[in-house]
């Protein structure tokens, strides 16, 4: 191979491991702001126990700061329901440009990431009903 030949594969290589370092770090982060913006998250319960032992709430106190975290998660659903369809647009638009982008045995393997990818959103949805 020429040293032209190596040049470019270590920019083809180069470019791929920062595309996979890219994803990698996107799904990361997705599923971090995933699980902060749920309110059934895990420890939430524990962080409620905490701050009623902390506080020495007495069970009256414990009975309405309950309430009102009750109401406050559901007004976080109700607005997340809202602002969901919001996003579908623009997730359309990108999802278009990219598939233009790619050869059909690509487009085919995209269309099977995105379904997945949907499959998964919609799972995630339906448990923070």
């Amino acid at each position: 191979m020429t040293t032209q030949g190596h040049t470019r594969l270590k920019v083809w290589l180069v470019l791929v491991v920062v595309f996979a370092l890219g994803s990698v770090t996107g799904a990361a982060l997705t599923g971090l702001y995933r699980s902060h913006a749920s309110g059934d998250r895990p420890g939430a319960k524990d962080r409620f126990e905490k701050m009623r032992r902390d506080l020495n709430l007495t069970e009256d106190q414990t009975k309405s700061v309950s309430a009102i975290l009750d109401e406050t998660r559901n007004e976080y659903h109700s607005l997340r329901a809202e602002l969901r369809p919001r996003f579908e647009e623009p997730r359309q638009k990108a999802r278009t440009k990219i598939r233009a982008l790619l050869t059909p045995d690509q487009q085919q393997k995209f269309d099977a990431m995105v379904a997945q990818q949907d499959a998964q959103r919609e799972g995630e949805q339906r448990k923070q009903r």
